[in-house]
């Protein structure tokens, strides 16, 4: 099994060969220069990844980290910790909004159980659980910092296992009743914001709730002091074990030479943890789209990151990133397919200054 820090050694820089003769086909396909913008960028980096200017992305999947937090003792949720279990069941049943979505996009979901608050169950579910959620952040560390270590390891295997069954693009998703509270409080001791700025109304909190919710992370980070020049120490006082996974599925990803797909606010606070922790993972992250809640474009801000959508999505589970698949498989079909300007005997476009 590799551990945190051979991941860490072992993450390369994108292959700039690669990227340079994918460059080149786009070039020469018979369309104007540049003219699908971010698609074709994408795929160049995709190139980049990968070590291979023949991109295919013909088997994909996304991976749902589920997990339960303690913090939601203290009321930050219109729901209770129950429905993290039921609905982690529900991925296997194929009963879930990112299963039917991914359907459409021909991925295949695939559930962890990292730290669900109870034993579950379901064909296909991956069992990596590292305790029965976290505990309360209000009255001291979410986790310990070994349990957080377990658990960004739990998600670099999974990355390695996939790349070994052959998948070509990774989705992340997340279920974790109270993991708005958890991200928001990564995103502000990271961002050095006011709990105000960061934290939104998650899955529907009414004003006196986020009121509520807001007080808490203030409560949290003022009780742990997470140092935001250590991202283990963040993720395991003020974090989650869905959050942990995956971060360990970025760093992995990268390790491997996969494209990974970020989600929405949950899994962007995991991409910035992973990108803390090893700043070349940055190079093999791709954006899905900008949550809806507040943080979603500061951290885009900070990763550096332009999202292909702005849908005012904000649902998790991965359903936005599984929505860039079929848009990433149009730019493929261009890249692959298209003649160019040599196969129809037209003068390639050239460069404008």
């Amino acid at each position: 099994m590799v551990s945190l820090q051979q991941v860490i050694n072992g993450i390369k820089p994108l292959d700039e060969k690669a990227m340079g003769l994918a460059q080149r086909r786009w070039n020469t396909i018979a369309k104007p220069l540049g003219s699908l913008g971010l698609l074709e960028e994408t795929i160049i980096q995709i190139a980049g990844m990968t070590n291979d200017h023949q991109v295919c992305l013909d088997k994909r999947c996304v991976v749902v980290m589920c997990a339960d937090n303690g913090v939601v003792e203290e009321g930050v949720t219109q729901t209770s910790s129950e429905v993290t279990a039921v609905v982690t069941e529900n991925f296997t049943k194929g009963e879930t909004s990112v299963n039917n979505m991914a359907n459409i996009a021909h991925a295949k979901v695939i559930p962890v159980d990292i730290g669900v608050a109870r034993d579950v169950g379901g064909e296909g579910l991956i069992h990596q659980k590292i305790a029965y959620g976290t505990k309360n952040m209000t009255k001291g560390p979410a986790m310990t910092r070994e349990e957080a270590i377990k658990a960004v390891e739990a998600g670099i295997h999974i990355a390695v296992r996939l790349k070994e069954e052959g998948y070509r693009i990774i989705a992340t998703g997340e279920m974790g009743i109270g993991n708005t509270t958890t991200s928001s409080a990564i995103t502000s001791v990271f961002l050095h914001k006011s709990p105000e700025e960061v934290t939104g109304r998650g899955a529907g909190l009414s004003s006196e709730g986020l009121k509520r919710k807001i007080n808490v992370i203030s409560k949290a980070i003022e009780i742990n002091n997470p140092n935001p020049n250590d991202p283990l120490d963040v993720l395991s006082k003020v974090g989650g074990l869905d959050i942990a996974g995956l971060t360990g599925v970025f760093l992995g990803g990268a390790f491997c030479e996969l494209p990974v797909v970020i989600d929405g606010f949950i899994s962007a606070a995991a991409a910035l943890c992973a990108v803390r922790i090893c700043p070349q993972v940055k190079g093999y992250l791709l954006p899905s789209h900008v949550s809806n809640e507040p943080a979603g474009t500061l951290l885009m801000s900070a990763l550096k990151l332009e999202p292909f959508l702005h849908a005012k999505m904000c649902l998790g589970e991965g359903s936005g990133a599984v929505a860039i698949f079929p848009i990433l498989d149009m730019a493929c079909a261009v890249y692959n397919n298209m003649s160019t300007f040599s196969d129809i005997q037209i003068e390639e476009y050239q460069p404008l200054e």
